[in-house]
């Protein structure tokens, strides 16, 4: 898996479903059965990023494609096997972040010497994911627990599920709404592109041919282009999302939007369309607003098609199901 901070989030086709076993979640969950959990999540986050510091938008993009497709469940962790091909070997997801999925796995098998089989690798991934974000500056928020393990991870599920970088606002605006956020909401997670990078074939399109974006600020275009010149030959040829604070959480995304350094078409619309225009300028001259709506946005991120039990399991290992014929 190559390290990748792609702008946008994948979403259901069906109206989102979140579980009547939602009640169950509350912050202390863990505190009798695993009164370690914050600790190691915490002190294995610390490590990681300080070691690879793409940690923290890899493993937020990670929870962004586990939550919607199939819910919060960590179903986008499992491997594929000689039964079934799973959601992270689709052909969209061929550049979901390796950091993302060893962060998760090394929590895991330190929450198993600690209280075996107690801690679901959802949980783990909801609660590293918060952990990682205020580390590089962002808002914290609270990470409700008690999310099972989901029993499915199907690859042919994510093609026609993934947003595009040339999608309309309206298209993806509509898938979002089906999943529960409204157009504010979906600006604010947006903002999740203020950290991370994306490859150069999410975005040439823009660069180079007669339909070359003639918006795109022009010394930003020629530094992309120079930079994406080999993209073709070696496709793990990135750019920052954000050029100016690539690693800090901050609202510097939007402040580029109004100045043509967005990197994806995706982006870029967010302030040319008229309903997406005005969340765009309160964020960039209000970043306690952005913050706020980011916070709020991700709480209710973590609760999309929670499983509660009986509806699926922890697992002993993240990447695969209990019940390895599954």
């Amino acid at each position: 898996m190559r390290p990748s901070v792609f702008v946008l989030f994948i979403c259901l086709v069906v109206a989102p479903a979140v579980s009547a076993d939602v009640a169950i979640l509350r912050t202390d969950y863990y505190q009798k059965t695993c009164p370690d959990f914050n600790k190691i999540v915490r002190e294995a986050v610390t490590s990681k990023q300080a070691q690879q510091p793409t940690t923290a938008a890899g493993t937020l993009r990670l929870f962004f494609h586990d939550c919607f497709l199939e819910g919060c469940d960590a179903s986008v962790l499992i491997a594929t096997n000689s039964f079934n091909k799973a959601e992270r070997d689709d052909d969209l997801n061929d550049s979901l972040p390796g950091d993302a999925f060893d962060i998760v796995n090394r929590i895991k098998t330190a929450l198993e010497l600690s209280c075996p089989g107690v801690v679901s690798c959802a949980d783990i991934l909801a609660q590293a994911t918060r952990d990682l974000v205020t580390m590089v500056g962002g808002p914290y928020f609270d990470v409700k627990l008690g999310r099972k393990d989901g029993l499915e991870s199907k690859a042919h599920k994510v093609r026609g599920n993934v947003p595009m970088p040339n999608q309309t606002v309206h298209d993806i605006h509509g898938m979002f709404m089906k999943n529960g956020f409204s157009l504010r909401e979906m600006v604010a997670l947006s903002g999740a592109h203020t950290i991370g990078f994306s490859h150069c074939k999410e975005f040439s399109d823009r660069l180079y041919g007669s339909k070359a974006d003639p918006e795109i600020n022009p010394r930003f275009a020629t530094a992309l282009k120079k930079l994406c010149k080999n993209h073709t030959v070696d496709d793990t040829i990135a750019a920052f999302n954000d050029v100016m604070t690539p690693g800090k959480f901050d609202n510097m995304y939007f402040k580029n939007l109004k100045r043509g350094l967005g990197l994806l078409a995706s982006d870029h619309l967010l302030i040319k369309d008229n309903s997406t225009k005005p969340f765009v300028e309160l964020y960039a001259t209000n970043e306690k607003a952005f913050f706020e709506d980011f916070a709020r946005a991700m709480e209710k991120m973590g609760t999309v098609g929670v499983k509660g039990d009986g509806e699926g399991e922890v697992r002993r290992r993240c990447d695969h199901f209990n019940n390895l014929n599954v």
